[in-house]
């Protein structure tokens, strides 16, 4: 090393420290939000296709999803769950906000599944 290059890699590290902890902090409250959404999605497919068993109801696709979002845990908070049931399929919508690294925002997100009702033919 140089004798007027003394500190450089003090000065550098200043400067890149601050990026790198960015980085990671995006990519920690994507990972959070990504695991919110997916709990989302597969509260929203359980309850569907309860929902859409032959004597299914919609208290059934309540029921379901409300079963899977306990067992998350903390993914998602202040969720609300809407089932119905048509003639021929189910829909199920979670809501919630996700976990967030940000203090006082918390990221609303919506998801659905929609199933066929099973009916028994001859």
């Amino acid at each position: 090393m140089r004798r007027g290059e003394r500190g450089s890699t003090s000065v550098e590290m200043v400067f890149a420290m601050p990026l790198l902890i960015l980085i990671v902090w995006i990519g920690l409250g994507a990972a959070m939000f990504y695991y919110g959404r997916s709990a989302a999605i597969a509260a929203a497919q359980s309850g569907a296709t309860a929902g859409a068993a032959e004597h299914g109801t919609e208290a059934d696709c309540r029921a379901a999803a409300a079963d899977l979002i306990s067992r998350v845990g903390d993914a998602l908070q202040n969720v609300t769950v809407e089932c119905t049931r048509t003639g021929t399929s189910v829909m199920a919508t979670i809501r919630g906000a996700t976990l967030s690294l940000v203090p006082g925002w918390s990221p609303i997100l919506s998801q659905s599944a929609s199933v066929p009702v099973e009916r028994l033919t001859r």
